[in-house]
């Protein structure tokens, strides 16, 4: 998630404004601010385009930002929040001082690129700590299934082995069978011959 745009307006009169990229923001900005006014809730999200617009409304000041993905509300949030507390906490941004041909708001645009780079930058660490965290879930789960090859490997190499020996043992129990068959027929013989000579 990137924040690519954001500006700050009293009603619909942009105060200061800073975008990232190029980009016709101000048409989506003034539809947007103009529903915020219209609604008057503090808080708004809009997708327009392939943009989503987060809003601050606080006394009639909306700090707007744009983002290019609709998932993370919580960045674009506590980016708001910093820049009204920034806004409101300078004796200089009151609305009476605050215009935009003011030098002041060429200043502000100066805090609203910091902000915005401090939040990308650090959407960027936590993205790269998310794909870390990723990185290292799947090292666990291919250890554990590898752990589990293993040990299917060796429960394989038990069973082939009875198998061998249950083998050998059928093999050897034939032979004894027909050994003892054999003998067994040698021996009725010897009954029959025994049993033909008494008579």
């Amino acid at each position: 998630m990137t924040i690519t745009y954001s500006c700050i307006a009293n009603g619909r009169a942009v105060l200061a404004e800073l975008s990232l990229t190029g980009g016709s923001y101000q048409e989506a900005a003034a539809t947007v601010l103009r529903l915020v006014l219209l609604r008057a809730e503090p808080k708004t999200i809009m997708q327009m385009g392939s943009f989503v617009y987060h809003t601050l409304f606080i006394d009639g000041i909306t700090y707007l930002c744009a983002t290019d993905n609709a998932l993370d509300t919580i960045t674009p949030s506590a980016f708001l929040k910093n820049v009204s507390d920034t806004f409101l906490r300078n004796p200089l941004m009151s609305q009476e001082h605050f215009s935009p041909s003011n030098a002041v708001a060429a200043d502000f645009q100066q805090v609203l690129g910091k902000y915005m780079m401090q939040y990308n930058k650090n959407q960027g660490d936590s993205s790269i700590s998310t794909l870390r965290s990723q990185v290292t879930e799947v090292k666990n789960i291919m250890s554990k299934n590898i752990d589990e090859i293993l040990e299917n490997e060796e429960r394989l190499n038990i069973f082939t082995d009875k198998t061998d020996d249950l083998q050998t043992t059928a093999k050897e129990s034939q032979k004894t069978r027909k050994i003892l068959r054999r003998i067994w027929w040698k021996h009725f013989r010897k009954i029959i011959i025994i049993t033909v000579i008494r008579k």
